[in-house]
Parts: structure tokens; C-alpha cells; sequence
């Protein structure tokens, strides 16, 4: 079982980074994001975003970086834009696996508007990237007005849920390589590239499993010409084959995303 109300044992990934900072004026293009790089932000009501906007933060959030721990409430939610953030369940003995991934789909921090305050699970930044911070108590008053926009967040928190439970599935009854095309297809539909910075040792973590299952998977897509890895970087050559050698959960998380995010609010 994870901790429950305080930190749980270190993951073997990177050291923590400090907490989210703000971006400097002139020290990155972050500045010049618009909110409407986010997704979900962008299919707010127009009156609502309004409200929202003087109240966003734009920061830089750094690889490694622990945005909330399992069992502690947490006062802000994330709106990524360029980053990707992993949720991980974290276990006694430091054991982890990744349930979900949010990037410029969503929000970090659903339990907030959900009523739950805090999560047995861990959101750890995947790639390093832009964000947008936002007071939880701020989009838990934008949740309580009702409308349009609660309507959105319950959509996407179904998507989460649907991304979870197939997550579960996936890592029940199919293979390693399987997984990996899920993994790197998901993350693919959450950068603006299709280079992804990360090792093979962080993977492992993501998916529970053991490195060297990785590296073997990694080589087969490498030799088959799907992929390039080296350095900690992997890019994929040939998406389309990478689709063709994933199971079906990659489809169906993504299926059921569009179908909620697409679906207009109940009149």
C-alpha cells in the first residue's frame, strides 16, 4: 500500500528538481504561450477562460520535478502546454508504475474540483515544459458555478479514468513491446515533435517493468527502423508502424478521448 499523508520512498528516477518556478520575463518563450496551447483550457466558454486568465501562471516545469506527493493535498493544478506529467502509483518498497499521462490534453490535479483534496498516486513531471499553475480553489469555483465547464472537467475526467483502467489492462495481458508502443504513442499525441528525451531506465519505471525488457523492446522498434535511440533521446521514424505493432488499448484510450472532449454540454 502507498504512504498515506506524507511523501512516499523516493522513485529511481531522476533527483527531485524544485518546485515549478515561475518564467523570467526575456529567460524563456514560455512567456509568449498563449493558455489556448492547452487543450483544455482552449475548450473552456470564453466567459469562464476569461476569468481564469489574470489568475494563470505561466511556469517551467523541470524534468523530475514531484508536482504533488501520494496522500498530501495539494493547492495547485497544472495546465501543460510543451510538458508532460506522469501519475504514478508508488508503492512501500519504492516500486512504481504510471497509471496516466497528461500533457496538453488536460489538468494535473483533478481531485481538487472532484472533492478528494489529494490521491494515493504521485505526478511526476516525464518531459520538461511549459505549464500554466492555477490556485486549486480558483478551478474548484469555476467547477461549482455549474454550466459548460463542470460538464468539460467531469468529460475529462472520464478520459483520465478511461486511460487508467485500459492502462490496468494493458499491463495485465500485453507484451512489453506492446506497452511500449502504447507509451510512446501517448506521448506523442502530447508534444508539438516527435523526439521524446528519456532514457530507458525511466521507462522501465513508467511501465513497472525491468529495464532490460525495455532495452529489448526499443531494439526490436530500432532495428525494424520505427524508432532512433541514443543519447536518451528517442525519436520515431515511421509512427504508422509503431501504431501497427501496438494492441488495441492505445486506440481505445484515444477513441473514447476524442469522443469526450468533442461531445458538446448537455442544454
Amino acid at each position: 500500500m502507498p504512504h498515506k499523508g506524507h511523501a512516499p520512498p523516493k522513485l529511481p528516477v531522476p533527483p527531485r528538481t524544485p518546485a515549478p518556478a515561475r518564467a523570467a520575463q526575456g529567460a524563456t518563450p514560455l512567456m509568449d504561450t498563449p493558455p489556448g496551447k492547452n487543450k483544455l483550457l482552449a475548450a473552456l466558454p470564453a466567459a469562464d477562460l476569461e476569468r481564469l486568465l489574470p489568475l494563470l501562471q505561466p511556469v517551467v516545469l523541470p524534468l523530475g520535478a514531484a508536482l504533488y506527493e501520494s496522500g498530501v493535498p495539494f493547492t495547485d493544478v497544472y495546465f501543460p502546454t510543451t510538458a508532460i506529467v506522469s501519475l504514478l502509483y508508488v508503492l512501500a518498497d519504492g516500486g512504481s508504475a504510471e497509471i496516466a499521462v497528461v500533457g496538453n490534453d488536460g489538468v494535473v490535479g483533478v481531485s481538487t474540483f472532484m472533492g478528494g483534496e489529494s490521491t494515493p498516486s504521485r505526478a511526476v513531471v516525464q518531459s520538461e515544459g511549459g505549464a500554466f499553475r492555477l490556485k486549486g480553489q480558483a478551478l474548484k469555483d469555476e467547477f461549482n458555478r455549474g454550466g459548460a465547464s463542470q460538464h468539460l472537467l467531469l468529460r475529462y475526467t472520464q478520459s483520465l479514468l478511461t486511460q487508467m483502467a485500459q492502462t490496468a489492462v494493458c499491463n495485465r495481458h500485453h507484451t512489453i513491446d506492446q506497452q511500449l508502443c502504447r507509451w510512446l504513442l501517448l506521448s506523442l499525441d502530447r508534444l508539438a515533435s516527435d523526439t521524446l528525451s528519456m532514457t530507458q531506465e525511466l521507462i522501465a519505471n513508467m511501465l513497472g517493468v525491468r529495464r532490460e525488457g525495455v532495452t529489448e523492446a526499443a531494439g526490436k522498434l530500432q532495428a525494424a527502423g520505427l524508432i532512433e535511440y541514443r543519447r536518451g533521446t528517442i525519436q520515431v521514424l515511421d509512427r504508422a508502424g509503431v501504431e501497427e505493432r501496438c494492441c488495441e488499448c492505445y486506440a481505445v484510450v484515444r477513441r473514447e478521448t476524442e469522443r469526450l472532449m468533442a461531445a458538446p454540454a448537455p442544454g
